[in-house]
């Protein structure tokens, strides 16, 4: 079963912004985007490169590996320019006032 993990608050994402979390009992760091007020959730581990999503760059709903220039949509997951071809794993967000939690695990 999904646990709920708290991983920032709201008040702290400006639109168009990312930012690594790594929240308690969680064995990866987790991806924050604030896109057109909206909220979504992935691994920050590149599929390809094995190096951190939020050192790249954020264009609207696409993140771009830093290390070689891959990307993925940020809403599914899916990776959109090579060399990656893995989706990212990407979580339901849940909002309660000013905190923002995903549901982690199964």
């Amino acid at each position: 079963m999904a646990e709920k993990i708290f991983l920032c608050r709201r008040s702290d994402m400006s639109n168009g912004t990312m930012r690594q979390v790594c929240p308690s009992g969680v064995d990866v760091e987790l991806a924050v985007y604030k896109v057109d007020e909206k909220l979504y959730v992935t691994d920050d581990l590149c599929t390809h490169g094995m190096v951190s999503l939020t050192g790249g760059d954020l264009e609207g709903t696409t993140v771009y590996c830093p290390l070689h220039g891959g990307a993925f949509d940020v809403c599914t997951g899916k990776a959109t320019e090579k060399p990656c071809t893995t989706a990212l794993r990407t979580y339901e967000v849940v909002v309660e006032d000013d905190d923002i939690f995903c549901l982690y695990g199964e």
